[in-house]
């Protein structure tokens, strides 16, 4: 078996502590927790990471890079079913791939503004109103849905990690999907086929 690169590393890294950040709180996320969870010693993250501040920052960014890689490669779609489709899908292939992420960017949705976590996630909320394409602040109903999308996904990814396989990503694409009131295409038998 080949040694994992050093991105591959970083990634396994900010990966686990975006999950930890998000279910935690920065405060309450420590290096030692963040090292055990991936299998490294504090002192091995440290050399790749120099402080816990710097494992959020990293971690953030990451999240907002995705996210506004997303948002990008959408923008040329107009504002409704399709778009939404194609974020929830995106969203949803990140949450299979790194569940810590989709964690972290519904926790950017949720946290008290004036919190330290939530001025640090601020950035990945206007991400994520930017990948939609609205102010999700000024429709009640489409914050509700879009929240809702993101959490059933974030939650499914999370919960069922270990069972996510290529076909369970349809399924999970239609949750979100579902969340945000379109109405479906096809039978319900068809939706596991797309």
């Amino acid at each position: 078996m080949p040694r994992p690169t050093k991105q591959q590393i970083d990634d396994e890294i900010l990966d686990a502590a975006a999950g930890l950040f998000a279910r935690h709180g920065f405060k309450e996320t420590s290096v030692q927790r963040i090292a055990d969870t991936v299998g490294y010693s504090k002192t091995g993250l440290l050399h790749r990471f120099p402080t816990k501040e710097a494992l959020q920052a990293a971690a953030i960014e990451r999240c907002v890079r995705q996210v506004g890689d997303t948002a990008t490669g959408v923008s040329n779609l107009p504002v409704g079913p399709e778009r939404d489709r194609a974020v929830i899908t995106a969203v949803a292939d990140l949450a299979i791939a790194q569940p810590g992420v989709v964690a972290l960017l519904l926790s950017s949705l949720v946290s008290e503004p004036e919190s330290e976590m939530g001025v640090a996630l601020q950035s990945i909320g206007e991400a994520i109103t930017a990948a939609f394409g609205t102010d999700l602040l000024c429709d009640s109903a489409r914050a509700l849905r879009t929240v809702g999308a993101l959490g059933a996904i974030a939650v499914a990814s999370v919960a069922l990690r270990d069972h996510l396989t290529p076909d369970a990503r349809a399924v999970l694409v239609e949750v979100g999907y579902d969340a945000l009131g379109h109405a479906r295409s096809g039978t319900p038998e068809d939706i596991g086929s797309h």
